[in-house]
């Protein structure tokens, strides 16, 4: 593992296994397929795609929450430990997960403050008065008042939810956040509140982010590199900024042909035809070729490798061209 890395996932495959009524025959559904990925200190990668590509599936596998059907996850230099196990649930504290449904996150009968401290007591973090003082002042990082650790989840607001969500997910000082759809629930003015405060936190803390969402404006904002997913795959990975600016796969270039630009018109739009796949019924060779308006024949029969293309950015097409650089 490099030492510039927090976290690398390598060859991450997820396979699950499904049937039609109780004597069906079982259907192998590759969630995950095949993804490497880095996250460095203090750095935040986007992981962006339609939905059912894979992406809160990585999330998963990242956190150790689900085991790989194949490949490694190593965080800080060690691979991940077995779910479940002592090793793993020691790890958690460096590890925290920021959901997507605030108030499903929450449990509804619970003051706040007591959910938020619920990380410190599994972990053991100080004393008891030192967990009460350690609440207000994680309420009071993350925007809300001190006096609402008193509060249930249902006398909130959705955005101040979400920061009581957020304020449990760094109470133990963590590494690395893995943001699954964290704003896709709020408003668009909440939105911006939120990921101003995690780039806030990421600023103050050294926290390394893996933020997964289908909105690339929000993505576009708060990452340092993106990583584009398509049906389980890794298809193109860049800084944010050359992801943006030039994207080069063929559905990168469709989804950031969306992104709308205020006071201009999305004349120059890609327009996807159809839905992405069924897993479990893969196409030959590129699984993207079947909506790609320019797949040649090899693209039919040949599954494109994920190479380096430019210095720092990596690419799964045909035709895109691979440099010297491994």
């Amino acid at each position: 593992m490099s030492a510039t890395n927090l976290i690398e996932a390598n060859d991450l495959v997820k396979t699950y296994i499904s049937r039609k009524g109780l004597f069906g025959t079982p259907t192998h559904v590759r969630a995950v397929d095949g993804v490497t990925l880095s996250v460095a200190p203090a750095t935040t990668l986007g992981i962006v795609g339609e939905s059912g590509s894979g992406k809160s599936t990585t999330g998963r596998l990242l956190l150790g929450l689900e085991e790989p059907s194949e490949g490694q996850v190593q965080f800080d230099g060690r691979p991940m430990p077995k779910l479940k196990s002592n090793a793993w649930r020691q790890l958690r504290s460096r590890m925290q997960l920021v959901f997507q449904d605030p108030l499903a996150a929450l449990d509804r009968r619970i003051p706040i403050g007591t959910q938020v401290a619920e990380p410190l007591d599994i972990h053991a973090v100080g004393s008891e008065k030192e967990r009460k003082d350690r609440v207000e002042t994680l309420l009071q990082s993350v925007g809300l008042r001190r006096d609402q650790a008193s509060s249930y989840p249902h006398e909130l607001s959705g955005g101040q939810r979400q920061r009581v969500v957020i304020a449990r997910a760094i109470a133990t000082n963590p590494d690395l956040l893995v943001c699954d759809e964290p704003v896709s629930a709020l408003d668009v003015s909440i939105q911006a509140q939120v990921i101003n405060l995690l780039r806030d936190l990421q600023e103050t803390r050294g926290i390394a982010m893996a933020f997964i969402s289908h909105d690339l404006k929000v993505v576009r904002n708060i990452s340092d590199r993106v990583a584009v997913m398509y049906l389980g795959r890794i298809v193109e990975e860049a800084p944010s900024e050359d992801i943006f600016r030039r994207p080069l796969h063929p559905y990168t270039q469709a989804l950031v042909s969306s992104v709308p630009v205020p006071g201009t018109a999305l004349k120059d739009r890609i327009i996807l035809q159809g839905e992405p796949p069924n897993p479990a019924a893969r196409p030959s060779g590129c699984a993207f070729h079947p909506r790609c308006a320019v797949a040649m024949e090899r693209c039919r029969v040949e599954i494109p490798a994920f190479v380096s293309v430019e210095a720092g950015r990596k690419a799964a097409c045909h035709l895109v061209p691979a440099t010297s650089e491994t």
